[in-house]
């Protein structure tokens, strides 16, 4: 029987060369311990202090990678996504630190605060229904007007390999 090696989210290599790509853009965020919780849980604990971190979230990793990541001709045209929430503002400022458009389609239910974060960083908000099909039916009608590309918010590897393992 032979196994088979599947490929995996993301390399050693490809992680480097994200690193490198975004290094610029984000800040290295700290880890830090409570005594009073290591003594209330019994155990050391750390905390990834990721509210520290540009756009307030992990996210913002990814979200910089992708829009980074993309030819100029392609980014001239700006990034499409839908979300509700980090991903939303995180790709509202990796778009405006590289100077292109960000079209993000908000569900109308999507929290004031959200909203008012993709606005900030610069996304244009797109109103759709709180629905995923919705969202969905928005973001490609967004694309098809623009030719934008789509950084999907959790499902896209530039985004899935990048907003973890380079919080590390």
């Amino acid at each position: 029987m032979e196994l088979s090696r599947e490929k995996y989210a993301a390399d050693l290599s490809s992680i480097r060369e994200a690193q490198v790509r975004i290094n610029s853009f984000i800040h290295r965020t700290p880890v830090l311990t409570s005594e009073s919780l290591n003594a209330i849980s019994g155990r050391r604990l750390f905390f990834k202090c990721e509210c520290f971190q540009k756009g307030g979230a992990f996210k913002f990793r990814g979200a910089c990678n992708a829009v980074f990541s993309l030819g100029d001709d392609q980014a001239a045209k700006g990034v499409v996504t839908h979300s509700s929430g980090n991903h939303a503002a995180a790709l509202s400022l990796a778009a405006k630190l590289r100077g292109i458009p960000a079209y993000i389609v908000v569900p109308k239910n999507a929290p004031k605060c959200k909203v008012e974060n993709v606005i900030r960083y610069g996304g244009q908000v797109i109103w759709s229904e709180a629905t995923m099909q919705s969202r969905e039916i928005t973001a490609t009608k967004v694309l098809k007007e623009t030719g934008a590309i789509l950084v999907h918010p959790y499902n896209d590897e530039r985004i899935i390999r990048y907003s973890v393992f380079l919080s590390i």
